[in-house]
């Protein structure tokens, strides 16, 4: 993780993106050169739209933001962002709940990379 330019991985679902989510990218593009939107393949979930189909709408959102990216992962978020170059994740938070099972996640995949860290911005 040796990147000069500063990356947040911003990993979910955004089954569908809302305004929230489209807050947080842009707030984090005011502290980090690129977000990237890491949408979860997560084949257990039936969602509204496909995989195909959030792919497409996000990037739509963000037509006019090269400096941010679509891509998709599974298997562990860590080391889609490692492989992503990223050196945060990005995450939003609602409320009080939403703070301590993130925190849970931000503790295990600091034990699992400990260079990347975890910013979190109230939506």
């Amino acid at each position: 993780m040796t990147n000069s330019k500063r990356i947040a991985f911003y990993p979910g679902s955004f089954d569908p993106i809302t305004n929230g989510h489209v807050n947080v990218v842009q707030r984090g593009l005011k502290m980090f050169d690129q977000v990237i939107i890491a949408l979860a393949q997560n084949v257990s979930k039936t969602g509204l739209f496909t995989l195909e189909e959030r792919q497409a709408i996000i990037r739509e959102v963000f037509c006019d933001q090269p400096e941010v990216e679509v891509l998709v992962f599974d298997g562990l978020m860590v080391n889609a962002a490692e492989n992503a170059g990223a050196q945060v994740v990005l995450r939003g938070l609602r409320g009080v709940t939403d703070f301590e099972y993130e925190f849970q996640l931000a503790t295990m995949n600091k034990r699992l990379l400990p260079e990347l860290e975890t910013v979190f911005l109230m939506t």
